[in-house]
């Protein structure tokens, strides 16, 4: 009875009674989600909408194709220089171990040195207990004291893989 508020008027001189019913609704709080439009995936022209157009589509391709004809360039010749400094690390590495092979025997320079036979004591060995071999495939040289060991690759690709 909360909804219904009574008012009783009595007229003084006529005898008069009159009672009023007011009839006052009680509004209720209602979230706001329960108004929404309940959709789904079928019968609702507004699911349309919410697709990708084919425009759209191919221009996220055509950036995306974009950014890859930038990238890969970039990354080939990472891996290129990355490849060669390896392979110079190595080089000094053998050039070091030349240099000690010939403190230790007494050679000098210009002697002959056999490579990697004589030089494997001085260079620490990788996990295939072998000295390691050029990131590019390449082959090392090393014939004479004092005279810079070489890879295969020295002229052939770029950067070099020499040492200066």
């Amino acid at each position: 009875m909360d909804d219904i508020l009574m008012i009783e008027a009595v007229c003084v001189g006529q005898c008069v009674n009159c009672i009023v019913i007011i009839y006052k609704p009680v509004r209720r709080m209602v979230h706001a989600a329960s108004f929404r439009k309940v959709r789904t995936m079928k019968g609702n022209a507004t699911s349309k909408r919410a697709a990708f157009t084919l425009v759209e589509i191919m221009i996220v391709v055509a950036i995306i194709g974009l950014l890859a004809a930038i990238a890969i360039p970039n990354f080939v010749r990472a891996r290129a220089t990355s490849q060669a400094n390896a392979c110079i690390n190595n080089l000094n590495k053998i050039e070091n171990a030349s240099d000690e092979f010939a403190l230790e025997t007494g050679k000098k320079t210009g002697d002959d040195v056999t490579y990697p036979g004589d030089l494997t004591p001085y260079i620490k060995l990788n996990a295939t207990s072998s000295i390691p071999p050029c990131p590019a495939s390449g082959t090392y040289t090393c014939d004479k004291i004092g005279k810079l060991p070489r890879c295969s690759l020295s002229t052939t690709v770029t950067p070099a893989h020499q040492l200066q």
